[in-house]
């Protein structure tokens, strides 16, 4: 076993779907302005009684189906996410309860922000790599609507809820050909929710329960290093942009996306985009663009793939996959 390959993917959004014209009729802002300048028409809201491992369980699902498989045949789950039901269990503790799987299997969060996906599927890659386990499910989860202040018009037209998952299996045939993960926590200023059990929560200061974002500082970040990402991502492989058949990219943001796409030379045809339908839904981001691609038939066994996300931390990795 030299590969892991991802042999079923999965997504699932929550039926309540949020307009700018909602948006609009809240803060000082208009449809014209989100889609300008971050492409984003509508996003997904989680209902009152669902949960971040209820989004997942129902991705992890539809990926387990595509790969003819069933839960008790996976060894290692791996959830990223940074809205978890519960400090703990971890919420891959309970999606792990849901979906039945063997006593003993692995099962275990991460926390990346936005990179979060990328993060988890790098980890499974390396369980499989060393025969810590055959199988793995990989997932990106967020109920990211849950840390919003609805009031600040910088970050709410930004985000929505969701999850995407993989199935990652043993295989004698590339799959996951390299990924590259990279941090910097000087940047924690620019991207933050500043609430934690070390530093406490202020019950009577909602605000110190979500988001804060300095948009532009982030953006000239994100972009700079995505772009080394994609030179170092090639430079590992040997290969040329022109053997990049897809971009699947985090769905943050259309300009950094078309940042991404330029200096890959990709037109945006090549180019996975779900951003106008999903908004920004972090660590699920990805997953979900990846399950929407293939199931639409755009994305086929053969194809190159270049999967890249930048996020709090700051966070941010690649991986390049042979589908």
């Amino acid at each position: 076993m030299k590969y892991s390959r991802i042999t079923g993917t999965g997504s699932y959004l929550p039926a309540r779907v949020m307009t700018n014209a909602e948006l609009e009729a809240r803060v000082e802002t208009s449809d014209t302005w989100i889609r300008d300048r971050t492409g984003i028409a509508e996003r997904r809201i989680a209902a009152d009684h669902e949960l971040c491992s209820d989004l997942a369980l129902a991705a992890a699902r539809r990926a387990l189906e595509m790969a003819d498989l069933t839960a008790d045949e996976i060894d290692l789950l791996v959830l990223g996410t940074c809205t978890p039901d519960r400090v703990f269990p971890s919420t891959a503790c309970l999606v792990q309860r849901g979906l039945g799987m063997r006593e003993g299997s692995i099962a275990f969060d991460l926390s990346a922000a936005c990179s979060g996906f990328v993060y988890a599927l790098d980890v499974a890659n390396r369980f499989l790599l060393t025969g810590g386990a055959r199988r793995a499910l990989v997932i990106g989860a967020e109920t990211f609507s849950r840390i919003i202040d609805w009031d600040d018009r910088s970050t709410c037209v930004l985000f929505g809820d969701g999850a995407g998952a993989v199935v990652l299996e043993q295989s004698e045939q590339p799959g996951v050909l390299s990924t590259h993960l990279h941090a910097d926590g000087q940047y924690e200023d620019l991207l933050k929710v500043d609430w934690g059990v070390g530093q406490g929560y202020d019950r009577l200061n909602a605000a110190s329960g979500t988001v804060s974002m300095r948009g532009n500082e982030v953006f000239k970040v994100a972009v700079r290093t995505l772009g080394r990402i994609v030179d170092e991502t090639l430079a590992a492989n040997g290969l040329a942009k022109a053997d990049v058949d897809w971009l699947v990219p985090h769905q943050a943001n259309i300009r950094i996306i078309q940042a991404t796409a330029r200096k890959l030379g990709l037109p945006m045809e090549r180019v996975v985009q779900t951003v106008q339908k999903h908004g920004n839904t972090s660590a699920a981001s990805i997953p979900l663009a990846l399950d929407t691609a293939v199931r639409d038939g755009r994305i086929r066994p053969g194809d190159l793939l270049l999967l890249e996300a930048f996020g709090g931390g700051f966070t941010w990795g690649s991986a390049l996959i042979r589908y």
